[in-house]
């Protein structure tokens, strides 16, 4: 599978441009796409369980990696959680041009599978619980989209 369609990669630049509005304290010093894939564990994690998290954030990473190379060292715990993001391999000379693509990638990988596993509506609750204060109105999702 490429990488996600336009609809997709649309909601997760949305959702990661809304992730530094949010920081808090204790989870500022984490990139935006971090805190995006944990806030996506609490409703993930209830609907398919920790090990279903771990299995679709595996897999979205894996493709993502085929967008992003730099995203190599960055593995999924078993707990679900993701290590190396924050030591990403540039493969330019900025690091956080390199984090924000691997960010943005992971995440529009990661709510593709969701969308080509649960459908678009389902897959829009579960970021709307997430993320109540995006709007997300307009906002329609498709696995097969002509560019």
């Amino acid at each position: 599978m490429s990488a996600a369609p336009p609809s997709i990669q649309n909601l997760a630049r949305q959702l990661l441009a809304a992730e530094p509005a949010r920081v808090r304290s204790i989870d500022g010093s984490l990139p935006p796409a971090l805190r995006a894939c944990e806030k996506l564990r609490v409703p993930l994690t209830k609907l398919a369980g920790a090990a279903g998290y771990s299995s679709l954030l595996s897999r979205a990473l894996t493709m993502a990696r085929r967008q992003v190379p730099a995203l190599a060292g960055t593995r999924v715990e078993a707990d679900g959680s993701l290590a190396g993001f924050a030591r990403i391999q540039p493969e330019s000379e900025s690091v956080a041009v390199d984090e924000a693509e691997g960010g943005a990638a992971l995440l529009a990988e990661l709510l593709g599978l969701l969308v080509l596993f649960i459908g678009p509506s389902l897959t829009l609750r579960l970021v709307r619980e997430a993320w109540p204060e995006v709007s997300l109105e307009a906002m329609t999702l498709s696995i097969e989209e002509k560019p």
